[in-house]
């Protein structure tokens, strides 16, 4: 059977990252207490600045092996689609 079709969605919505994290999450808590800059320091005389290709932030490589540890996830695989997915 066929419907008609209802209204269409003429309303923007905006939403921001920040409201959709609680303010007491525990990645949120860690943000605000550990300065992670100083992994550029560490990291930086393992790279080669003219040569291969742009590198990866490091900052953001080791947060991400960090949230896996914290959440207990084992595989790179699954890591990486709880990143994509999971807005905290």
């Amino acid at each position: 059977m066929l419907k008609k079709r209802g209204p269409q969605q003429t309303e923007l919505e905006m939403v921001s990252l920040d409201s959709l994290v609680p303010s007491n999450h525990l990645l949120r808590k860690i943000d605000a207490h550990i300065d992670f800059s100083f992994i550029h320091d560490k990291v930086a005389p393992l790279y080669c600045a003219d040569n291969g290709r742009p590198p990866l932030d490091p900052t953001m490589l080791f947060k991400a092996l960090l949230v896996g540890y914290l959440f207990g996830i084992r595989s790179e695989r699954q890591l990486v689609r709880e990143i994509e997915v999971n807005v905290a």
